[in-house]
Parts: structure tokens; C-alpha cells; sequence
């Protein structure tokens, strides 16, 4: 019987859907004790208000929900406004990212210059950015994409000067002894390597788009999902506030799903892991 269900290939899933149920089970029991419920909600109503603002159609007065269920399809736009938001910061960082990463790579006195501002300004916590960028911004979406693009610029820097410097001397003696000017080496060696880094890092740069875009509007904006998530901390609204992390931890999801079929298809080139010891 447990050789059946011993957890294997063939069963992961059902592994995983049956710890989600027990988690969401056990969840319920401890919530119908109205003190644990005002401080950890209770999944059934996290479900009922992530249907609100989904569907455009409700329910009536039943058991799961005395005072009915309406649907007012209204998440869409705060959804939209964090996702705009997520694409600019994520645009914008690995632009400014790319570009400087190349200039300090190549420019060895500006970058030894450079060096302990730019330590300074990664170790110092972007979060306390965010007053400085409303104050300069206001509270519309450009304060948390500037937010954001200070957590993606780092990452894809650091990503690019490593590439430049990680190029094989014996490359750049070969390209130089066929002709190749500056120019040429930086489209055909240097970006090439520096793009490959950059490639190999979305994951971690969508999803630190994705966090400084939710953190600036937690911390003061007019729309998104995180003000909604502000909005129900005012009030007490324990289950609005787990529906809000529910609603971006499934969109997370799927931006990683899909920077991951985007990394596979421009990373075709790069081997599996244990073809390099075949070759």
C-alpha cells in the first residue's frame, strides 16, 4: 500500500495538491475560533473576497456567506496599474543596468574611481528610497517604478560587469588578431557575454520588479494592489489582506512561468546541467 503511495514522479502532483488541501483544512478549523480568525482570517471569506473582485456576478445570502456574495470585478485596474508598474521597472532597470555595467567594465580608472560609491549605494536598503522618490515623483506610478528599478539595476549590473570581465583573453586575442576595432568587439564579444549573464538572472530581476512595485504602493500610492493591501490594514480586514497575497504570489507565479519559457528559448545554447561532463 505505501510502495503505492510513496511519494514518486507519478504522484508528485497529487503530493502537492494533498498538502495544500490539509494546509487549507487545518487552516479552517483553527480560524472557527473567532480570536485566531480576526488575526489569521479564515479561507473560506479570503476566497469569497478574491471572487468580489474578480467575477462580475455574486451570490446571494447562503451558508458560507450570510450576507450574500457580490461580484464587482474591480481588482482589475489596481492589477494592471502593479503589472505596469512590474514591466517599466523591469525595462527601465536592465537598460540602465546593461549600459553602465558595459561603460564601468570597459572603463578600468572610471571603475576603480566608482568602486566604493557604487558598494555604498548597493548595500545601502532601497526601501527607504521610497519617501524620496514620492516626494520627487508623487504618488502616481513613477515613484514605485524608480523604486523598483534601484532593486533591478544592481542585479542586472553586476550581472553585466562580471560577463565583460569573465571574457577569455584567448577571444579577445583572436578577435583583435583578425581586425576587430573597439566597436566590433563590443557587439560581437563583449555584449554577447554581458547578455548571457543578464539572461541567466530574469528570474531574479522580474520578481525584484515585482516587489518594489507592490512595496511603493504599500507604502503610499492611490491604486494598485498593494494599496488595497494598505486600505483593509486600516481597517482590520485580516482576510483582504491574505487575498491580496494570494492574488500577487499566483501572479508571480505565472510572471516567473513565463520568464522561464523566455530564458529557455534565448538560452537554447547554454548546455544541461551534466552535458558539460559528457562532452
Amino acid at each position: 500500500m505505501w510502495a503505492a503511495l510513496k511519494p514518486s514522479e507519478r504522484n508528485l502532483r497529487w503530493w502537492q495538491f494533498g498538502v495544500l488541501v490539509a494546509f487549507l483544512l487545518a487552516w479552517q478549523l483553527v480560524s472557527r475560533n473567532q480570536q485566531y480568525a480576526f488575526f489569521l482570517g479564515e479561507p473560506v471569506k479570503v476566497a469569497g473576497r478574491i471572487w468580489s473582485w474578480f467575477m462580475p456576478f455574486g451570490f446571494g445570502p447562503g451558508a458560507l456567506f450570510p450576507d450574500g456574495l457580490p461580484g464587482r470585478a474591480d481588482i482589475y485596474v489596481h492589477l494592471g496599474i502593479t503589472l505596469l508598474e512590474t514591466s517599466l521597472a523591469f525595462v527601465i532597470g536592465t537598460v540602465l543596468g546593461l549600459v553602465f555595467g558595459l561603460w564601468l567594465a570597459l572603463a578600468p580608472t572610471a571603475s576603480a574611481i566608482l568602486d566604493p560609491y557604487i558598494k555604498a549605494a548597493n548595500s545601502m536598503p532601497r526601501v527607504i528610497l521610497a519617501p524620496i522618490f514620492a516626494l520627487w515623483f508623487g504618488l502616481g506610478i513613477w515613484s514605485k517604478v524608480a523604486l523598483a528599478v534601484t532593486l533591478v539595476f544592481f542585479i542586472v549590473f553586476f550581472n553585466v560587469y562580471q560577463g565583460v570581465k569573465e571574457v577569455s583573453p584567448v577571444v579577445l586575442a583572436n578577435a583583435r588578431m583578425l581586425g576587430a576595432n573597439q566597436r566590433q568587439l563590443l557587439r560581437t564579444v563583449y555584449l554577447p557575454s554581458a547578455t548571457s549573464w543578464v539572461f541567466s538572472r530574469l528570474h531574479t530581476s522580474v520578481g525584484l520588479a515585482f516587489v518594489g512595485a507592490v512595496v511603493g504602493e504599500y507604502l503610499g500610492s492611490a491604486r494598485g494592489v498593494g494599496y488595497l493591501i494598505l486600505q483593509a490594514e486600516g481597517t482590520f480586514d485580516v482576510n483582504t489582506v491574505f487575498a491580496g497575497i494570494v492574488v500577487l504570489t499566483a501572479f508571480a507565479l505565472v510572471l516567473d512561468g513565463v520568464v522561464g519559457r523566455i530564458e529557455k528559448r534565448l538560452m537554447k545554447w547554454q548546455p544541461r546541467s551534466g552535458e558539460t561532463e559528457k562532452l
